[in-house]
C-alpha cells in the first residue's frame, strides 16, 4: 500500500469501486493485458489460458478495479452473460493480427451488446483494445472499429465507447485505455 492509499485510508476517503467486465475471444491477450494493469510486484510471471473465469483487483487513482477476466474460448462465452448485470464497464479486447477471426469477434460483440441487461444499462462504457499493435500483420485501430461496425454506431444507445492500439506484453497503450475508463467512471459515479 503507498503512502497516498495509506493517508486516504486514514482520512477516511474511500475508492470508488468499478467491477469490469473484460472479454475477447481466446488468445486476444485479455489475461496479459490484465496482468499488465495490475502492480509491478503483484504480476503473474506465467500467463495461462483463462479457463471460465478469473477475479483480479487493483486500483487506479481514486478507483478500486475488480476485473472479471472471461475465457475467450468457445465453450465458455455463454458465461459471460453471468456478469452483465453486475458490470460497470466492459473491456472487449480485439487481437490486431487475427484478421480471419475478426468476423466472429463482431459477432460475439454484438451478441454482447444486443443482450437485455446490457441494453438497460445507459451509459455503459466500453473500452476497446486492439491489441498485439506492435505486430507487422496487425490493422489499425481505425479498421478494428470498422470490422466490428463500431463505426455505424448502432449500438451506443447513449453508452461512450475507445478504442486504444496495444501491447499486452509490454504494457503499450494500456495506460491511455485505463485513463479514459477511469474518467468514464468517475464521470457516471459522481
Amino acid at each position: 500500500m503507498g503512502l497516498l492509499d495509506r493517508l486516504s485510508n486514514w482520512l477516511q476517503f474511500k475508492k470508488k469501486e468499478a467491477r469490469i467486465l473484460c472479454v475477447g475471444l481466446d488468445n486476444s491477450g485479455k489475461s496479459t493485458i490484465i496482468n499488465q494493469l495490475k502492480p509491478l510486484r503483484t504480476r503473474n510471471t506465467d500467463i495461462a489460458p483463462t479457463v471460465g473465469f478469473c477475479v483480479e483487483q487493483f486500483n487506479s487513482g481514486n478507483l478500486s478495479f475488480t476485473v472479471f477476466d472471461m475465457s475467450g474460448q468457445g465453450r465458455y462465452r455463454n458465461l459471460w452473460e453471468h456478469y452483465y448485470s453486475s458490470s460497470d464497464a466492459i473491456i472487449f479486447v480485439v487481437d490486431s493480427t487475427d484478421k480471419l477471426r475478426m468476423p466472429v469477434a463482431k459477432e460475439e460483440l454484438n451478441q454482447l451488446l444486443s443482450h437485455k441487461q446490457i441494453q438497460q444499462k445507459r451509459n455503459l462504457p466500453v473500452l476497446f483494445f486492439a491489441n498485439k499493435n506492435d505486430l507487422r500483420h496487425s490493422v489499425s485501430p481505425v479498421k478494428c472499429a470498422q470490422l466490428l461496425g463500431l463505426d455505424r454506431g448502432e449500438w451506443v444507445r447513449g453508452g461512450t465507447w475507445h478504442i486504444c492500439p496495444s501491447n499486452g506484453l509490454t504494457g503499450e497503450g494500456l495506460k491511455e485505455g485505463l485513463d479514459w475508463l477511469s474518467d468514464q467512471l468517475i464521470d457516471l459515479k459522481s
